[in-house]
């Protein structure tokens, strides 16, 4: 089968290798037909992160069609259209059962990679898999992008906004509009909040952010948009912030723009997020975040809105691609060409 693997900055390559198979009783062998590009897998991409040449893609997101399942999965059977999350919590440790299977206490590899090929194996799959109704043919192009976000992005923008408790008519900033960021922005609007401020640079990103439900818009970075942004808050703050980049500035900003009380949704990997916590404790701003609950969100709320309707995040994929042309989906993302590439595996 075709896999993608990468090969060192800037270079991610087709393999021809060996179809997975069924490794522990829990294990699901699915037959992927459209996978993405996140943007985490960009920063080996970009040369940020130690990744060794030669591995296996670091692609997380999948809706497929199950081919073969382990002795110990009864959830799904071979044929069922299901979404892949990027995490595979259990369903059943304290973590899970309080919400947070993005970071399930029933195993350490709660990660998935190697979605970007065509066929993927899924661990710990009795809980983790969403069903889908029916088999992908019966749907739009347009909503299998959608189902694909629920695999993360859509789930993820949606955690910040959980995480950060937005309620309806509250005023929420949105740091960061890529995917993600995009995504929380619908989440916002979706949990009730009045006004969705965005901080987007880029034209189409802002266009789809108002499509999706913002409001205002500062472009400036730094004191200035701060300054901005409390304005538009009528000098009080934001009664939550949805920070989906991870970057120091970005943080920052995020503590300086919410007002005393306000949670700070934290979504975006960190890197180089380091800062004093001093300021955070005299204005009582909570700091929250991690690993989206994806099956959780999928399962309670997420999967029936784009079913229904009610939200299209599908929208944030601007380019299709085939698996042969995974290096070109990742050099667009990296050159900012595209918000969020889809790969097409199986037509």
């Amino acid at each position: 089968m075709k896999s993608a693997f990468f090969e060192g900055k800037g270079n991610i390559v087709i393999k021809d290798v060996a179809k997975p198979t069924l490794q522990a009783d829990d294990d699901v062998i699915i037959k992927v037909y459209r996978a993405c590009v996140c943007g985490s897998d960009l920063w080996a991409f970009r040369g940020f992160d130690d990744k060794p040449a030669d591995s296996i893609n670091s692609g997380h997101e999948a809706i497929g069609v199950v081919e073969e399942v382990g002795s110990a999965i009864t959830t799904v059977k071979p044929g069922d259209f299901v979404i892949a999350p990027f995490t595979h919590g259990c369903g059943h440790c304290p973590a899970c059962l309080a919400g947070f299977d993005g970071v399930c206490q029933d195993h350490t590899d709660n990660f998935s990679e190697g979605t970007q090929a065509e066929y993927y194996r899924a661990q710990h799959a009795q809980w983790s898999l969403v069903k889908v109704p029916g088999k992908p043919e019966d749907y739009s192009e347009a909503m299998l992008k959608s189902l694909l976000t629920l695999a993360d992005v859509m789930a993820t923008g949606y955690h910040a906004a959980t995480i950060a408790n937005v309620k309806p008519g509250d005023t929420v900033v949105v740091m960061g509009d890529g995917a993600v960021g995009l995504s929380a922005v619908i989440a916002a609007k979706l949990r009730g909040a009045k006004k969705i401020i965005t901080t987007s640079r880029h034209a189409d990103r802002l266009a789809l952010a108002m499509e999706f439900g913002a409001t205002d818009n500062v472009a400036e970075r730094g004191a200035e948009g701060e300054k901005q942004i409390l304005t538009l808050t009528n000098g009080f703050g934001a009664d939550a912030v949805l920070e989906c980049v991870g970057s120091r500035a970005s943080n920052q900003t995020a503590l300086n723009v919410a007002r005393p009380g306000a949670i700070i949704g934290r979504v975006g990997l960190p890197h180089d997020a380091k800062f004093d916590l001093t300021m955070p404790f005299y204005k009582n701003i909570s700091l929250a975040g991690g690993p989206a609950s994806v099956t959780t969100y999928d399962k309670e709320l997420l999967l029936k809105a784009v079913l229904d309707g009610k939200i299209n995040p599908g929208k944030v994929f601007t380019q299709s691609y085939t698996l042969d042309e995974i290096n070109q989906a990742y050099q667009d993302m990296a050159d900012r060409k595209t918000i969020k590439s889809y790969v097409v595996v199986t037509k």
